[in-house]
């Protein structure tokens, strides 16, 4: 699963139109112009069609998250956020985690997503996807698990398959 088709589906299953996504964009930390945003959700057969790279997906992502939940207040001794680069191994993990972040989801909300998008997933398997890398219980998330939890919280927030 493409950055790109994660940009499109998220956008399609909370309805965000393009002035709130360049909105989001902007919270995270990046101006993307309207011709830019169209490039980034055109598909790849299109002439407009940008790629959206990994640091572009993390600031809409970080973006959402500060538009759905608002600003973070900044907590003395906390450790910067990580430097997402353009080949981090495990960006379905942080897919997840912002995600569910930004909609504010328990375990148990997680859960319900997935088994909506077609995956009974237990609460263990649920955890080790949001451990730290080198834990020992840590489990890569596939792409089959972020296109799954899309398809939920479309289902569940548009009400459609």
């Amino acid at each position: 699963m493409t950055n790109n088709d994660v940009l499109r589906r998220v956008r399609y299953a909370l309805r965000i139109n393009d002035k709130a996504m360049l909105e989001i964009f902007k919270l995270g930390g990046m101006q993307v112009t309207l011709e830019e945003l169209v490039g980034l959700l055109s598909k790849q057969e299109d002439e407009t069609f940008k790629n959206c790279n990994n640091k572009t997906l993390d600031a809409f992502l970080t973006g959402l998250i500060t538009y759905k939940r608002g600003p973070q207040k900044p907590v003395q001794g906390a450790k910067p956020a990580e430097e997402v680069s353009n080949s981090a191994k495990n960006l379905n993990n942080l897919v997840l985690r912002k995600l569910k972040i930004a909609l504010a989801f328990r375990s148990e909300d997680m859960i319900d997503a997935f088994k909506t998008g077609g995956v009974n997933m237990s609460e263990s398997e649920l955890s080790a996807i949001f451990r730290r890398p080198d834990h020992k219980n840590y489990r890569e998330a596939g792409d089959k698990y972020v296109r799954v939890f899309i398809k939920g919280i479309t289902e569940l927030f548009r009400g459609e398959r």
